[in-house]
């Protein structure tokens, strides 16, 4: 009697752990994958690596760069290129900087006429532009590593058709933005080597153009 009381022990522990790794494997809706994407970048601020390519359809031309981003949320970004040449854009979310040292220039202008309405990839200094901002269509292909969404402008956007979200199905990471235009010229940014929790300075996302600077308006 004992001896049945203990196979049917293991039996039903076998049976629970294999409820729950198929719990596990059950697909996640879109708003369960937004609701972690948005927790995991409930911080005050993060890092990334970037690698970034555009691609001129037209002329089949492909530039590529690469650098380091900081965010501070909300709206606040600093994309510091490494390659191809040495630039700098920031925003505080009001105004915007470009900063060209080879050139000794800087171009200074309104940061939400370039980067409002999710524009620029700016939604990642503030996800809940990604539902406010978009209508959400999630690619059903099984066989992607990572969930795979379109971001559909619900207002139109000048140079945006649509944006191609990659988020990783493990830690729930923004690793890939690509964003299309109505031409099908495409800009795509892939992000790695995240850092979290980061207290990333104001100061940070201020920009004193060093004397003697060229300074150019951009959008007066």
């Amino acid at each position: 009697m004992k001896r049945k009381t203990i196979v049917y022990l293991i039996v039903a522990l076998i049976l629970s752990e294999f409820a729950v790794i198929h719990a596990e494997e059950s697909p996640l809706t879109l708003d369960e994958i937004l609701d972690r994407v948005e927790k995991q970048y409930a911080g005050e601020g993060f890092s990334a690596r970037f690698d970034q390519t555009s691609i001129i359809k037209a002329i089949d031309i492909a530039d590529t760069a690469q650098g380091r981003i900081l965010v501070k949320r909300p709206g606040m970004m600093r994309w510091e290129y490494q390659t191809p040449e040495k630039q700098t854009i920031i925003t505080d979310g009001n105004r915007l900087w470009i900063y060209r040292p080879e050139l000794n220039q800087v171009m200074v202008g309104d940061a939400p006429q370039y980067l409002g309405d999710g524009k620029g990839a700016s939604f990642i200094s503030n996800i809940n532009l990604i539902r406010e901002k978009f209508s959400l269509i999630m690619n059903k292909d099984e066989g992607e590593p990572d969930y795979i969404i379109n971001l559909l402008p619900i207002n139109k956007i000048p140079e945006v058709a649509y944006i191609k979200l990659r988020i990783s199905k493990n830690r729930f990471e923004m690793t890939g933005i690509t964003t299309y235009n109505p031409y099908g010229d495409e800009t795509r940014i892939e992000l790695s080597d995240f850092k979290f929790d980061q207290h990333l300075k104001d100061s940070l996302f201020r920009f004193q153009a060093p004397e003697g600077t060229d300074i150019i308006r951009i959008g007066d």
